[in-house]
């Protein structure tokens, strides 16, 4: 029995690339790092500085902007330099923010000082996931890929699970400060991997750079009706934190611990059963992953409209979340698929512009609606959900256009 559980897991692992476990590695400690200290930023910055949540909330907001530049800027110094310096530099310089942003809670710095070393943070880490994302195409044959990212996002979800709680245990026996000084550790452990074992992926340098390379990938028209097919699907998973925060509990009167159980549900199965899912989805053709994860994001939150006791409530973010682990590593899966090789992460920065924008758009959104139906949750979420039923109503005949296409390729060869 123990030797075929060890070749079970040795088959496991065999299946991928050692770069790509290096990497699962590495966003599960940085994971890890960021979810111990950052979630209580808000919270320090409300209850021991005295902010506004709408100020907090204007600079997360503003975090999210800075996010997508971040994207954008990374996928194409991904191809233009390499995908180990962009990762690298977006590291070691992770490594001195967090010491800064301890400094600064430390001694009470100026609030400026600490919007601003957010802001630089929240860049960083987007500026490295354009290359990790390409690096873990480039390792990976096109057959696996959803695999690939799936067990990518079981490795981030796990840190995102863990951190939080090792936090909260933290912060009750030491001030937030200290807080990042353990995140500062979590990120020189991951430096000291990228360092050590992470090699180059890319080695295609591209002559063409700048401005007009970077919108040339908006003219790629399958991959522009598919980012626009897959924002609606990115809004609507932005409903996750804010607008069902104050809908659980502002208007469903439940505690925010009882919020933070969902989450906290979301995490663990994401954890436990992304790899899976994926693996599952992978047999499958692009478009149908796609089609189910946007039908169960939109199915799970509708089911928030109708039901009120907690036991349904888990019941429903469990549907979201299969939504997630089916749509998430499929998109990126098509995202690879479309790029030309030596322009992966350019391709891949230019859908994380989507997806910041998806998670901005969607708690904007969502305040709107619950603002205006604050008494009508079947019509609020209804709306919402009408978005997610309406791409997977696209990918559906997107799917049948790409295979057409194809058909008559082969005909014309």
């Amino acid at each position: 029995m123990k030797t075929q559980a060890k070749g079970r897991v040795a088959a496991f692992v065999g299946r991928f690339d050692r770069g790509v476990w290096t990497l699962v590695v590495i966003q599960l400690i940085t994971a890890m790092g960021f979810s111990i200290s950052l979630p209580y930023l808000s919270l320090y910055l409300n209850q021991q500085r005295g902010l506004s949540m709408t100020v907090v909330g204007a600079i997360m907001m503003a975090s999210a902007l800075v996010a997508a530049l971040g994207r954008l800027a990374g996928g194409e110094l991904s191809d233009r330099l390499g995908r180990r310096p962009v990762l690298l530099l977006a590291v070691t310089v992770r490594v001195v923010l967090f010491v800064g942003m301890g400094l600064l809670l430390a001694f009470s710095g100026p609030i400026w000082a600490i919007a601003l070393m957010y802001l630089l943070v929240r860049l960083t880490g987007a500026f490295a996931m354009p290359a990790i994302s390409a690096m873990v195409a480039d390792l990976t044959p096109e057959a696996r890929r959803t695999e690939a990212y799936g067990v990518l996002r079981a490795g981030t979800n796990l840190g995102w699970g863990a951190g939080p709680a090792i936090g909260g245990y933290l912060a009750t026996a030491f001030p937030y400060s200290a807080l990042f000084a353990f995140t500062a550790l979590a990120s020189l452990i991951s430096l000291a991997l990228v360092l050590i074992a992470v090699r180059e992926s890319h080695h295609v340098r591209e002559a063409r750079a700048g401005l007009a390379a970077l919108v040339s990938t908006f003219r790629d028209g399958r991959f522009l009706v598919f980012v626009g097919l897959a924002l609606p699907v990115l809004v609507v998973g932005g409903q996750l934190v804010s607008t069902l925060s104050v809908f659980v509990v502002a208007r469903l009167g439940y505690s925010e611990a009882a919020f933070g159980g969902l989450l906290t549900l979301n995490g663990f199965l994401v954890a436990a059963l992304q790899y899976p899912i994926a693996r599952l989805a992978q047999r499958l053709p692009r478009t149908r992953g796609l089609v189910w994860g946007a039908l169960l994001y939109g199915a799970g939150y509708l089911l928030f409209g109708w039901v009120k006791a907690y036991p349904a409530l888990l019941a429903a973010i469990t549907v979201v979340t299969f939504g997630e682990m089916a749509f998430a590593p499929t998109s990126l899966a098509v995202v690879a698929d479309l790029a030309p090789p030596a322009r992966r992460g350019r391709y891949m920065g230019a859908f994380g512009l989507a997806e910041s924008f998806g998670w901005s758009a969607g708690p904007f959104l969502g305040g709107v609606l619950l603002d205006a139906f604050p008494h009508s949750p079947p019509a609020m979420w209804g709306i919402i959900t009408s978005l997610a039923f309406a791409a997977a109503a696209g990918f559906v005949l997107w799917g049948a256009r790409l295979r057409d296409s194809t058909s008559q390729c082969a005909d014309r060869t």
